[in-house]
């Protein structure tokens, strides 16, 4: 942005200027991106006053300064300058047009800018760019006149374009500051979903990082289905809204459940660890009253019969910590293995006496049941629940008004969970009514589900883990076989490097 543009193009009359600079000012306000604008008003400025070169300074009042970036490659580099400095200050400061067909006889005119670029300076002309108010929000000026020296036709010329110019550029710095603040809107709901759930801190971000360079990727095949893909940058922004605003909706999910560790919570397996300490002390309490009756017949008792209550203890309390064992290892949340569900409905069965001599079981129907999830640590109320982050995530996108640039963006972030055969949830709709942004994104969020370190509830896989079970998604008919063929032939899962290997 407001760099310098060098041209040498033939005279034209002042009626063709002024209608050429009437058609530029029209396309003007159709161009929103700052450093687009003010390359083509750099570009056509320079053309149509026929100078050698020009530029563009913006004010900044709170730091008092004149302003410009200049595009070199990816390299952006800002300049500034004192606002009361120079040719330039002097216009911003008083609004007046600057009209100098000898520069180095000004002494407002810097010098340094000529020895350090080599270029020669002779004729100025620097107009303020003032908006609709009058405020002057920025300068132009066009330098060594191609044919002589710059006359009242081109003051009259440069300064209604700049009055165009400024209006303009103003609306690109409103809709640039609408965009930094939706960026931090976008940020704070990150961290508004993160602060809920620390053990997924990061995801949205890598599953928009990976979304968004499959996209790029498949924006540039040209054969098989994949051709068929165009995205413009509006759509690219577009995909990565969607993809770091895709599980907002966990914000109303239950924390208990969003944080679910084991098959119990926390409380749940107190109360099982706290009744089988008083199963031990039942079985203790048991076996003392036996051993004091069998004391009680006479002096020493009897010896055989003492030592098969010892053993009968003995192997009453390992029969006790080993069913507290296997509970505890069904409390995990790993595939349970054959025979678990049996040996648990067996342990369901078994009862103690509590106090007041009531016979109670070992475990509840609802510790049994949540002890039997066979995969994972969610019956299937809490899967539901934590399946309605989807829905939840739509009803708050909805809520925002946004533009007609990135409108798909509610149903490209709400099918992130679908599958192409049907599947999926929440709709369980077929692929020829998911968008191939979400396939994109179905694929980046279940590859960072599967390698995520940070998850408490299940360790990370490897990345060839994580690729195979993607290979076999896609075998299925789940995933989009394509698009995963250019996820890992481009390596994209790289792109977040979480470590995986």
């Amino acid at each position: 942005m407001a760099g310098e543009i060098s041209s040498h193009r033939p005279t034209v009359s002042y009626t063709d200027k002024l209608r050429s600079l009437l058609e530029i000012g029209k396309s003007l306000s159709a161009e929103r991106d700052l450093d687009k604008l003010l390359h083509i008003i750099l570009l056509e400025v320079t053309r149509v006053m026929e100078a050698e070169r020009s530029s563009i300074l913006l004010v900044d009042k709170e730091r008092g300064e004149l302003w410009s970036r200049i595009a070199q490659g990816l390299e952006i580099k800002e300049i500034r300058i004192p606002l009361d400095k120079g040719i330039a200050g002097h216009v911003a400061t008083t609004g007046e047009t600057l009209n100098i067909p000898e520069a180095y006889e000004d002494p407002r005119f810097n010098q340094e800018v000529d020895i350090s670029t080599g270029f020669r300076t002779r004729s100025v002309l620097c107009v303020p760019m003032a908006n609709r108010d009058g405020d002057v929000i920025g300068v132009i000026q066009v330098l060594n006149k191609t044919d002589g020296t710059f006359g009242a036709d081109d003051e009259d010329l440069l300064l209604a374009f700049a009055g165009q110019a400024a209006i303009a550029v103003e609306n690109a710095l409103l809709y640039e500051q609408i965009q930094n603040l939706f960026e931090s809107f976008i940020r704070a709901s990150i961290y508004a979903i993160e602060s809920r759930d620390p053990a997924t801190s990061g995801h949205s971000s890598r599953v928009a990082i990976m979304t968004v360079g499959l996209a790029e990727c498949a924006n540039g095949i040209e054969t098989g289905q994949l051709a068929d893909i165009h995205m413009t940058p509006e759509m690219l922004k577009e995909l990565r809204y969607a993809s770091l605003l895709h599980d907002f909706g966990k914000i109303g999910v239950r924390e208990s459940v969003l944080l679910k560790a084991n098959k119990l919570y926390e409380h749940e397996l107190d109360n099982i660890l706290l009744r089988f300490k008083l199963i031990r002390r039942t079985a203790e309490a048991e076996y003392l009253r036996k051993k004091i009756k069998v004391l009680q017949s006479g002096p020493d008792g009897d010896p055989g019969l003492l030592r098969r209550l010892d053993e009968e203890l003995k192997s009453s309390l390992e029969d006790v910590d080993n069913n507290l064992n296997f509970i505890l290892e069904s409390n995990k949340p790993s595939v349970m293995p054959e025979g678990n569900f049996e040996m648990l409905e067996s342990i369901a069965g078994l009862t103690w006496l509590d106090p007041e001599g009531n016979p109670m079981p070992y475990i509840t129907p609802y510790e049994l049941d949540n002890l039997s999830i066979k995969k994972g640590s969610l019956n299937p109320q809490e899967r539901l629940d934590i399946e309605s982050h989807v829905t939840k995530t739509v009803e708050f996108l909805e809520k925002i008004p946004w533009t007609k640039d990135i409108k798909d963006l509610i149903q490209i972030a709400g099918g992130h969970h679908e599958k192409l055969d049907g599947s999926g949830y929440p709709h369980g709709i077929k692929a020829a009514a998911i968008p191939y942004q979400t396939r994109m994104m179905t694929i980046a969020d279940i590859y960072d589900a599967l390698t995520a370190m940070d998850r408490a509830y299940k360790k990370a896989l490897s990345t060839e883990r994580a690729l195979d079970i993607l290979g076999y998604e896609a075998k299925d008919g789940k995933l989009d076989r394509e698009l995963l063929d250019v996820f890992i032939e481009a390596k994209i899962y790289k792109l977040t490097d979480k470590g995986g290997a």
